[in-house]
């Protein structure tokens, strides 16, 4: 099988189900930017094997999938996604990783070590995707989970880059 398909040539893509879009399509612009936090993690994971960095890429993958298909299919493709365990998933990983760490009290450089600045990224594309995302809620309030995903994803990757300070015993350096 060829992996070229020339059906994109004139700037068109087809969501899951079949629907052509431009491809400057906003929600493309979406699961292009999950794909590109993905492949971060992968970066991430490279400088430091995290189990729960692999779970985190697997909910991308899902979470890109379904702003590839329209809404109203999600059932059809996507039957089995439970996106309420996900928010949990990364609930208690937050949980546990701040169980251990000193409150802020400022903002926090994105440096310290490559794995360290490689969270913050994380952490900056993940805020790019949630506010593509956020405008689509605005018109289909079924996005909202994958919002409320992407806002822990965030959060997970800011306490991440401070656990990764503790762990290599960096000291944070604040404003």
């Amino acid at each position: 099988m060829k992996i070229y398909t020339k059906t994109g040539d004139k700037g068109e893509t087809s969501l899951v189900g079949g629907k052509r879009v431009k491809k400057y399509d906003p929600l493309l612009e979406a699961y292009g930017s999950v794909d590109e936090l993905n492949a971060w993690v992968g970066l991430l994971i490279a400088d430091k094997p995290k189990s729960f960095l692999t779970e985190v890429q697997r909910m991308l993958f899902t979470v890109g999938g379904l702003l590839a298909t329209e809404t109203d299919l999600w059932q059809k493709y996507w039957p089995n996604v439970d996106l309420d365990k996900h928010i949990k998933q990364i609930e208690e990983e937050i949980d546990r990783l701040s169980a251990s760490q000193e409150p802020f009290k400022g903002f926090v450089l994105p440096q310290g070590s490559t794995a360290i600045a490689h969270a913050h990224l994380c952490r900056t594309v993940c805020r790019r995707v949630e506010r593509l995302v956020a405008s689509f809620i605005a018109f289909d309030d079924a996005y909202l989970p994958l919002m409320q995903i992407l806002n822990r994803l965030s959060d997970y990757f800011f306490v991440l880059s401070n656990a990764l300070h503790q762990e290599d015993n960096i000291p944070t350096q604040m404003l």
